[in-house]
């Protein structure tokens, strides 16, 4: 079953889920999300998979979640989704998943529960 991850090469734990991946011989398609953003379906699917919702994948420590001063309660799960696909670099990193599941590499470990 193919395999894709959701990759920030300036992400440790993003690379050390990638070479697990390697590792274990799974030739997985790497996307650079901050480059080429996943649509809004796109993150909603993954979402499904991960049976998690918007703000369970939100990055809030990151500089862009401040500058934009998100309120949570204020903002619904489409808006948030609008804000990821505007703003990669709010989603939770790396995502890896395949056709039926999904898993968030941290900590790299998760990876494992792809394979």
């Amino acid at each position: 079953m193919p395999v894709t991850i959701l990759h920030n090469p300036r992400c440790s734990k993003s690379r050390q889920s990638l070479e697990l991946l390697t590792n274990n011989g799974v030739d997985a398609q790497v996307i650079l999300y901050l480059q080429d953003p996943p649509t809004s379906s796109e993150i909603k699917n993954i979402l499904k998979k991960l049976n998690l919702s918007p703000s369970e994948i939100l990055r809030r420590g990151e500089t862009r979640f401040k500058e934009l001063a998100i309120s949570l309660e204020d903002i619904d799960d489409d808006q948030l989704i609008t804000l990821m696909v505007e703003n990669p670099i709010l989603i939770e990193r790396p995502i890896i998943f395949n056709e039926t599941k999904a898993v968030i590499g941290r900590p790299p470990e998760n990876t494992l529960d792809i394979i």
